[in-house]
């Protein structure tokens, strides 16, 4: 009887086993950054070392760190010629020879979109809404299936940039809700046509802000809006408390049953500047407990991760740490319009001012 009920108790730990690895332990599935700004910043003499000085490719840096996701964003049209499909592609290549995966980012805009502004590029101001829905399609298709054609198809895909209240504003705003989910399934389905595999995200911001979710996607579900992953940023000193923040994604990823993903993270290294652009973020202590320090930055990421690590049925797939290579190089600054403007980020970026690699990127390769 005892070699019996020994033998069930095996079985029960052998078939648990997997089940326990589903909910929060092992390595996540993306340690991801953002490289969008890489390629300009090479351009204008950007150079990069791993841990130890020694000058490299970063995105080979990031790669033998551990990072496994890049992210690129696409504008539309930028004034500077830079995050269009031509220097996506290229980047694209680089990433995915190094074995790495990619999330493309559509902001549909010629600058940035986020939750304060969601500019329409300026070829399309003046598209009736049916025209200004297949012109949606035609650019995420045209993008994607350019990547698919040299062999760097897409793994995942954004269809908009942190769309709190919608995307192409008027048209699209979430005060139409018809409108938004027009938009956003013409992206969607031209991402489909291209690659039935890759995941379509649709992205938040405010991390930390349950109602916001719940009634955005509660919204998503009523309208018929198709996607894949929930994506969320969480930046600890802008978005509420990491109790907040994980209280929230564990909800979404329950409440809707989709995997989640941060698609932005970031963490102060240093409150000193690097370019004489002042540091949108300054403080010797962004977020109670975390020292905008080298070890404050890793300890900081770590945490995140470790929240996605726990979101139950595994559904917390990774992060990204956004703009990982926006060093404080002059003329590759924030403004696509404006080559005077500097970068109010690269102290939150994942090399130091002399070029290496902090420390918070191994631990992200290791997460």
């Amino acid at each position: 009887m005892k070699r019996i009920i020994l033998a069930a108790l095996v079985l029960l730990m052998a078939l648990a086993a997997p089940a326990q690895a589903q909910t929060g332990h092992g390595r996540l599935q993306i340690r991801g950054a953002d490289v969008s700004s890489l390629a300009k910043s090479e351009a204008f003499g950007g150079l990069y070392r791993d841990a130890r000085g020694r000058r490299g490719d970063a995105l080979r840096i990031l790669s033998q760190a551990g990072l496994n996701y890049m992210r690129l964003k696409v504008w539309v049209n930028p004034a500077d010629g830079y995050n269009t499909k031509t220097r996506v592609l290229a980047v694209a290549r680089r990433v995915k020879a190094l074995g790495m995966k990619l999330l493309v980012d559509f902001h549909y805009s010629d600058t940035w979109a986020d939750p304060g502004k969601q500019f329409k590029p300026a070829a399309w101001e003046a598209l009736p809404f049916d025209q200004l829905r297949q012109a949606v399609y035609d650019h995420t298709y045209d993008v994607l299936d350019a990547l698919r054609r040299q062999g760097t198809t897409a793994d995942m895909v954004q269809i908009g940039n942190e769309i709190n209240g919608g995307l192409l504003w008027p048209d699209g705003s979430n005060t139409n809700w018809a409108n938004t989910a027009a938009l956003l399934n013409a992206g969607h389905d031209a991402a489909k046509r291209v690659s039935r595999s890759t995941k379509v995200v649709l992205h938040l911001a405010n991390g930390g802000d349950n109602g916001l979710y719940r009634w955005w996607f509660d919204n998503a579900a009523a309208n018929g809006i198709r996607y894949d992953v929930i994506g969320l940023s969480y930046y600890g000193y802008w978005h509420g408390t990491l109790e907040a923040f994980q209280a929230n994604i564990n909800d979404v990823a329950t409440r809707y049953g989709k995997p989640v993903v941060v698609a932005e993270t970031a963490y102060p290294f240093t409150t000193a500047d690097d370019d004489g652009w002042e540091n949108i973020i300054v403080s010797a202590e962004p977020y109670p407990g975390y020292q905008a320090t080298p070890q404050g930055q890793s300890a900081m990421l770590a945490r995140v991760a470790d929240i996605v690590r726990a979101v139950p049925n595994g559904l917390g797939l990774g992060l990204f740490t956004w703009e990982a290579t926006w060093t404080g190089v002059k003329g590759n600054g924030w403004d696509p319009a404006d080559p005077s403007s500097g970068n109010g980020w690269e102290n939150q970026a994942l090399f130091g001012y002399d070029d290496r690699a902090l420390p918070a990127m191994a631990v992200l390769g290791r997460l």
